[in-house]
């Protein structure tokens, strides 16, 4: 096959999320004090996304190097698993933000962890049983005409993927829009205690409400082209439609250990630690809400 730029792109993208994600994967796993639940769903999208990463390598290297219909079943499995847990990862990580906020005195319990355990077990099954449809047989291999912009997945298949994804965006989009409600009522509250001033209250509730609309936004502007494209698109269509609208998408794996991961203080603490080469795990942290994260 001729060499596609937009497949070393592609590539390119992988090797970067890959690496950005082995970070974060390896500093949750060897770090005992990262054991609460907010951490382990940070984790649990750092993993997918880092199998994405490597899914994007893989692909590349076996369409150029091993041609083969069924590693590529494999491969396109891979992907779709990753992904689709990647953006499930991301509706539990608001589900957590959300009740840390809406159950403040009832958190910090054991019904947190278990809740937490359960939503990555439904995240993760939910997630291998899609990437599995294409190797079980449900794919376009044997019927063209069957196939979707993204080859050799069904139409059919794709048009189920993708209304799961609005189904996600737009819970959590409530999810958001309920955690503003809160988080303006709180800074609203403390304003009133504290006998700060107004513009102090609004400085304050305009960063919460930034900051949600930065997560939201990047993930809604990285997604949803590619969604609606394997809505509306055909097999028949040109190939740079898929690929011009996926690569936006692989970007939302690339900036997510930024916003989940490298902002949060006590990570940041264990990473210049090992930079330092000081790395000890029982570095003392402060306990913080999701909401923070």
């Amino acid at each position: 096959l001729a060499l596609n730029p937009w497949d070393v792109v592609l590539c390119v993208s992988g090797t970067i999320i890959s690496c950005e994600n082995a970070i974060v994967v390896v500093v949750i796993f060897y770090t005992p004090a990262f054991r609460a639940p907010m951490f382990l769903l940070i984790g649990s999208l750092a993993t997918a996304d880092l199998l994405a990463g490597l899914g994007l390598i893989l692909h590349f290297a076996f369409v150029y190097f091993v041609p083969s219909e069924a590693v590529s079943l494999l491969t396109v499995g891979l992907l779709v698993t990753s992904f689709t847990a990647s953006v499930c990862s991301l509706l539990t990580i608001t589900i957590d933000r959300y009740l840390s906020l809406y159950n403040a005195l009832t958190y910090y319990s054991e019904r947190t962890v278990t809740r937490t355990y359960i939503m990555l077990i439904l995240t993760w099954g939910a997630s291998i049983c899609y990437g599995l449809l294409p190797v079980m047989g449900w794919n376009c291999l044997k019927e063209p005409p069957a196939c979707s912009v993204v080859r050799p997945l069904t139409k059919s298949h794709l048009i189920i993927l993708s209304a799961s994804f609005f189904a996600v965006f737009a819970a959590m989009l409530q999810l958001y829009v309920q955690i503003c409600r809160i988080v303006c009522r709180h800074a609203h509250q403390i304003a009133v205690q504290r006998h700060f001033l107004a513009s102090s209250h609004y400085v304050t509730t305009r960063k919460g409400i930034a900051t949600l609309a930065i997560i939201l936004g990047t993930f809604a502007s990285c997604w949803l082209p590619f969604a609606v494209y394997c809505l509306l698109g055909d097999y028949t269509y040109p190939a740079l439609y898929t690929y011009a609208t996926l690569l936006p998408a692989t970007y939302n794996s690339m900036i997510n250990p930024v916003i989940y991961a490298f902002r949060n203080q006590e990570i940041q603490k264990v990473l210049w630690a090992v930079c330092c080469g000081c790395f000890s795990s029982a570095l003392p942290f402060r306990s913080r809400s999701p909401s923070d994260v």
